[in-house]
Parts: structure tokens; C-alpha cells; sequence
């Protein structure tokens, strides 16, 4: 490592400014910083400091989804070796398949290592791209604006995979990507300035332009033609079987995108964000008290028509993406409201209409991704109201 350093550093005078490579400086100092902690230092007279800044709060969140990523793995293969068992078939028809087949490691859904090979055949490449194309854009645009490559792509980056389907085209990808990174973020000046999550936008834009890719029945298991809906949908439909007990739900052993099924490994990301203070404790308490109350609400009005009205709160905590919404898209502290007070009020809301979508529009049955976007845009208003009511009791005691 120290040999990397030095000639890391040897090559700084290429990038600064007057060298050749001068527009590039945000590619090598974002290189320069992942690896390694920079040089530079103060001079001036003390300040007020914290060591828990943005490179640290950022990596932080990564270590809190590497859970949801083991999981992602584990059950994406788990999930397309079970169907291959179920329909009879010998291999998946896939370049996965004849990777898996070159390997001999067969398609056994009760062997851990074909499971997550086969997972990560689908996960990685999907991880890569988005890494690539999102970077590509963020590299870009530090570049015109010359200003660093901030760390907060590296959270995007891996958020966004984890919120697909393991059989989603990599073009599409790309393009996911790309509308996240300019249009949730860099259209708005960048880290910091954006008020909608990047990779949630990213979501919602393929959802929207390509609902065939991401949603339906055929979409959750990597084995074409094989159609397993999931534990929402099943429930939306009076005309299905449930299929999933509880316990499988909690621990992820079901249909879904790649990195959300799993309630237990978004608890263990929740542990980790909490005692470090980088995930708000208030925002996920907010959100659970409006889904309490919108849950208890909806069952005591209940519906003959609706099945969702009585889906109880037990279930509606480990079914889709709610979990993994509650613990790593409401609590981004960028999109998210900063007052203390309004972290209550933007959990609560979050909540609320998480459910409301869920059981009131049966064809949409994940809510939260839309209730968190839209909690987005009403962040800064519900920061606004605390601020002036904070404002005005110090002129009060003040001038009493």
C-alpha cells in the first residue's frame, strides 16, 4: 500500500492545476481518497471538527448493506434454483447457466455455494454497470464543475441494484442510472443539493418507462417463463394462494428485488445506522407510527372487495420493499428533513402513505417507493415550518 501511495502521489502534478491531465483532477482525487486519507491539513487557528464526516458517513451505510447484499446473493440463486426444481428443467438458458454448468456446481437450491454463485452472476454485473454508468455521469459533471467526486455515489451505486429484479436488462440499467444521477441529483447542483433519493428516482423512472421489466409476475425469478408473484401481489389478489409463511418473509426466502426481501438483514443495517448515528432512530420511529395507525385504521374499516384492508401489521412489516424503504431510503439524510421535529413528521408521513398505497390501490401494491419519493419534495417545507417556529420562540425570549 505504501508503494501505491507514493506513486499516487507522484502523479498529483499531472492532475493539478497547469498540468496536463488538470481536467481529470476530480477522477484522481476521488481515487487519491478512497484508498487513502489526504494530506492536507489546516493551518489556520482551530475549529470546530467532527470525525464522523462525509467519507465516514458514506462507507458507514455501505458496511450497514452488506447484509441485504449477502442476502441478495444468496437468494437470487436460491429463488432460480428452486424454480429450475420445480418446472423440471435441467439448467437456467442463460449465460449464468453455462457459466454455472462450466463450474459444475448444478443447480441444487439446498447447496449454499450454488445459490450464491449463481446470485452473484446476477447481482455483479448489474452492480458493475451501475457503478460504471453512474460514474461516468458523476466524473462528468465534477469535471465541468471542478469540483471533488463526492462519495455519495458508492451509497447510490450499491442501493440501486439491490431495489431491482435479478432479470432486469442491463441497457435499462443505464439508463436507470443515469436518470437517477442527473435528474435526482446533478440537476439540482450535486451532493447535498438534490431533494429527491437518486437511486429511488432512478427506480421510479424505469417502473414508470418500463413497467414490463419491472414489475409483474415474471420478473422476480431469474427463469424465463416461470412466473412467481410476489408476497404483496399474492395478498392483492383474491385469486391467488399465499404461499409464504411469516418467518420465511422475515428471513428474505421469497420472490422479490434482489436486495429487499430480507426484514431481518434491513434490522441488522438499521442496528448498525442507529448506533452510529448516521441513520436516524427518529425517521424509522416515524415511519413505524404511521404504518401502525394506518394499518390498524384500514383493518378496522376493512373491505369485501379489497383483501388488502386486512392484511395485518405483522405482515405488512416484512412483505416487499418496506423494510428495506424504512431503513436505508427514508433515513437519507440528504433527501430527508435535518430538524429534529420534522424527522418525527416526515417519518410519520412516509408511514401513512406507505400504506394507503399498498391496500387502496391493489395494482400498485408496494407503496414505498412512492411514498418516500414524495416525502422528498415536502422535506424542505416541514424543515421550513420548525425553523420559523424555532425562529420565533427566541424573538419571544428574547424579548420578554
Amino acid at each position: 500500500m505504501k508503494f501505491l501511495r507514493e506513486f499516487l502521489e507522484s502523479q498529483e502534478k499531472h492532475f493539478e492545476k497547469g498540468g496536463k491531465l488538470e481536467k481529470l483532477y476530480p477522477l484522481y482525487e476521488a481515487t487519491y481518497t478512497i484508498l487513502f486519507t489526504p494530506g492536507h491539513v489546516t493551518t489556520k487557528d482551530s475549529h470546530v471538527r467532527d470525525t464522523l464526516d462525509l467519507k465516514r458517513t458514506m462507507f458507514t451505510v455501505v458496511i450497514a448493506l452488506i447484509p441485504t447484499v449477502l442476502m441478495a446473493l444468496y437468494n437470487t440463486g436460491y429463488q432460480a434454483n428452486l424454480a429450475l426444481q420445480q418446472t423440471g428443467q435441467a439448467a437456467l438458458d442463460s449465460w449464468q447457466g453455462s457459466v454455472v454448468q462450466w463450474l459444475g456446481i448444478g443447480h441444487d437450491p439446498s447447496n449454499l455455494l450454488a445459490n450464491v454463485i449463481l446470485g452473484s452472476l446476477y447481482f455483479l454485473p448489474v452492480y458493475l454497470i451501475t457503478m460504471a454508468a453512474g460514474g461516468f455521469w458523476e466524473v462528468l459533471f465534477a469535471t465541468i464543475r471542478k469540483h471533488e467526486v463526492n462519495e455519495g455515489f458508492l451509497v447510490t451505486g450499491l442501493l440501486f441494484p439491490l431495489i431491482l429484479p435479478p432479470d432486469i436488462p442491463y441497457w435499462q440499467v443505464v439508463l436507470g442510472i443515469s436518470f437517477g444521477v442527473v435528474v435526482g441529483k446533478e440537476v439540482f447542483g450535486g451532493v447535498g443539493m438534490n431533494i429527491l433519493n437518486p437511486a429511488l428516482t432512478a427506480r421510479a423512472f424505469l417502473f414508470f418507462a418500463y413497467p414490463a421489466q419491472i414489475s409483474g409476475d415474471k420478473v422476480w425469478t431469474a427463469v424465463d417463463g416461470y412466473s412467481k408473484a410476489t408476497g404483496l401481489a399474492q395478498y392483492a389478489d383474491a385469486q391467488l394462494t399465499f404461499t409464504f409463511d411469516w418467518m420465511d418473509s422475515f428471513l428474505g426466502f421469497i420472490p422479490g428485488s434482489m436486495g429487499e426481501t430480507s426484514a431481518l438483514a434491513c434490522l441488522i443495517g438499521a442496528v448498525i445506522l442507529i448506533i452510529t448515528g448516521v441513520g436516524s432512530w427518529r425517521i424509522m420511529a416515524g415511519v413505524l407510527i404511521g404504518t401502525i395507525f394506518s394499518v390498524l385504521l384500514l383493518n378496522v374499516i376493512g373491505s369485501d372487495t379489497n383483501p388488502m384492508f386486512g392484511v395485518s401489521l405483522g405482515w405488512h412489516l416484512v412483505l416487499g420493499g418496506y423494510a428495506f424503504g424504512l431503513v436505508y431510503m427514508a433515513t437519507d439524510p440528504v433527501s430527508g428533513t435535518y430538524t429534529e421535529g420534522g424527522k418525527w413528521i416526515y417519518g410519520i408521513l412516509i408511514g401513512l402513505l406507505a400504506i394507503l398505497v399498498r391496500v387502496v390501490n391493489p395494482a400498485f401494491p408496494e407503496g414505498m417507493m412512492l411514498a418516500i419519493l414524495f416525502a422528498n419534495v415536502f422535506a424542505p417545507i416541514i424543515d421550513k415550518i420548525y425553523i420559523n417556529a424555532n425562529i420565533k420562540r427566541r424573538l419571544a425570549r428574547n424579548v420578554g
